[in-house]
């Protein structure tokens, strides 16, 4: 059984979603790869608060790291690399080329990159701090603009 509630945040709206009670996904307005409305199931903001306490602490500049239950649906190597984006620590980068390096295919670069598109948690499966080997920013399903902001304020740079 699914569920979603939608939540206030400063990079807009954000859609929570849980499959039987454990968060499933987490989508922001005109995101690449969004699912449509009818696929997050009912209404009902009961399996959400830890979710949106933490998100609140996060927002706040009190959280670092996300302690949730979470269900990633995708496939092996999908998971893998979002296991992968976990471990970057809050205010820090890594390129797709050094997650592909951590997974052992230093070959992989892109096929990283693809699976870092379809993370179905953003922020919490923070896929925001990977850029480029340049260090440019690439690519983000929320927009570039959303990536930059998100990492500003991981910098303690942003400009509100």
């Amino acid at each position: 059984m699914k569920q979603h509630m939608v939540i206030d945040s400063p990079y807009g709206p954000l859609t929570l979603v849980a499959r039987d009670a454990v968060l499933c996904g987490l989508y922001m307005v005109g995101q690449r790869h969004r699912p449509p409305e009818e696929s997050f199931g009912e209404p009902d903001d009961t399996p959400f608060g830890e979710t949106v306490d933490q998100l609140q602490a996060y927002f706040a500049g009190e959280l670092k790291d996300f302690d949730l239950p979470l269900h990633l649906d995708g496939t092996s190597f999908q998971r893998t690399v979002w296991e992968q984006l976990q471990k970057i620590p809050y205010g820090e980068t890594r390129s797709y080329g050094e997650l592909a390096d951590a997974l052992g295919n230093p070959k992989a670069s892109r096929a990283v990159g693809l699976a870092n598109g379809k993370n179905p948690l953003g922020i919490i499966v923070p896929c925001h701090r990977v850029v480029g080997s340049d260090g440019s920013l690439t690519g983000y399903g929320g927009g570039l603009e959303r990536k930059r902001r998100l990492l500003d304020f991981e910098r303690g740079t942003a400009l509100f």
